[in-house]
């Protein structure tokens, strides 16, 4: 049977089975800096919270689509085809997304005052089911 949350007091990985969820709630209520919501064989759906000035990291997933939505604050997005040169930059805020195709490095950093609040798309899982990050360097340590 499927879940609808409707009062999100702990968040939890609720794949593989059926959800319906207010994203947007979701996103802003996350504390950690990743929540694996949802997992499911083929895609996974996870809550970010970047702390200011912080960042999600320089990063690439070779076989990954990502799709990654800004639900508050404001953010400076890098991508590109080398490490070395995130050429393609972008200030972004509130209700903007990021595609970031499979092979792109890319880097999200929070340039406001606030943290900052995202949802991230894979299509393909990265974390394992269950996944809480507290903090960014609990995420490196993993």
């Amino acid at each position: 049977m499927g879940r609808c949350i409707q009062n999100l007091t702990s968040i939890t990985d609720y794949g593989p089975q059926p959800l319906a969820v207010n994203i947007d709630r979701s996103a802003k209520e996350n504390r950690n800096f990743r929540t694996a919501l949802w997992t499911g064989e083929y895609l996974q759906v996870t809550l970010m919270s970047i702390p200011p000035q912080g960042e999600i990291g320089i990063e690439m997933h070779e076989n990954v689509d990502q799709f990654l939505r800004i639900e508050d604050g404001y953010a400076l997005v890098l991508m590109g085809q080398n490490k070395n040169a995130l050429n393609y930059r972008k200030r972004v805020n509130s209700d903007y997304a990021v595609i970031v195709p499979s092979g792109t490095w890319h880097n999200i950093i929070n340039i406001g005052n606030k943290p900052l609040k995202l949802y991230s798309i894979y299509t393909m899982p990265q974390h394992p089911f269950g996944t809480v990050h507290r903090t960014k360097s609990e995420a490196e340590h993993d």
